[in-house]
């Protein structure tokens, strides 16, 4: 049997992180050489280790997402040496803050995940797509929570992060459309393998819920009644990139587990 990513080489920035992880497991199960690359090489070389062991093919890079002239080496580099650059997913930690009140939040606050969730998403989708294009084919992905179109009180700086990266995208997917080069998304939220304590704190302070309670929380909310699993975003991901998806670009798939519902 062949997989449906075989001969493809697939970029992921935050590749050593929860999410990031599970995604470069599965699109190298499905045939992709996989390029993880973030900030810290050891969560990426844990990440490779367990895809080698598994039968898949792995590399790393150790660069920042938000660095211009890093990012645009690496795609070139990696692009020479495997035939091109065929799928981005930039899945780099944001900085979001929540559960703070608008008017009890900085200004620093709010802007962070809104200038690293666009400038990571900017900088990494703009080198995959000027060689995609040269290609003539290509997949840009991306993940947020949903929240661009909500308005629920304590998400004031996710929210505008996801609303201003979907806006982007889109209007990427419209410029490249024409040069074969799809762009789509991923709504998920509260993944469960990926939630912990530290991660709660950093976004919402230290006074949060142990992660099961957060958990039951969301899933008590969400349509299915449980929280989305990491395989079940790894999963569509894998699936967007292939050309099972080729109909596919500009949209976001909801991996809400019916968290949100539209």
């Amino acid at each position: 049997m062949t997989g449906t990513l075989d001969g493809r080489t697939a970029i992921v920035y935050g590749g050593g992180g929860g999410i990031g992880g599970g995604v470069a497991r599965v699109l190298a199960r499905e045939g992709a050489l996989v390029c993880l690359a973030g900030r810290t090489r050891e969560p990426l070389d844990a990440v490779a280790e367990e895809i080698a062991a598994a039968g898949g093919r792995a590399e790393t890079a150790v660069l920042d997402a938000l660095d211009e002239k890093a990012v645009e080496a690496h795609v070139e580099e990696t692009a020479g040496r495997h035939g091109g650059v065929h799928v981005s997913f930039n899945l780099v930690t944001r900085g979001d803050v929540q559960g703070v009140s608008l008017v009890g939040m900085t200004a620093d606050d709010l802007l962070r995940a809104v200038d690293t969730g666009l400038r990571s998403s900017f900088v990494t989708a703009r080198a995959a797509a000027r060689r995609m294009i040269a290609q003539g084919s290509g997949v840009i992905l991306h993940l947020n929570s949903a929240s661009g179109a909500g308005a629920m009180p304590g998400m004031g700086s996710t929210g505008p992060a996801d609303a201003a990266t979907e806006a982007f995208m889109r209007y990427l997917a419209a410029e490249t459309g024409p040069f074969g080069v799809r762009v789509c998304g991923i709504w998920a939220a509260g993944v469960a393998e990926t939630l912990t304590r530290e991660g709660l704190a950093a976004v919402a302070g230290e006074n949060v819920p142990d992660p099961q309670t957060a958990l039951a929380a969301i899933a008590g909310a969400s349509a299915l009644r449980r929280t989305p699993r990491l395989a079940d975003v790894a999963e569509v991901a894998a699936f967007l990139a292939s050309d099972r998806a080729a109909g596919m670009t500009g949209t976001m798939t909801n991996v809400t587990a019916g968290l949100v519902l539209r």
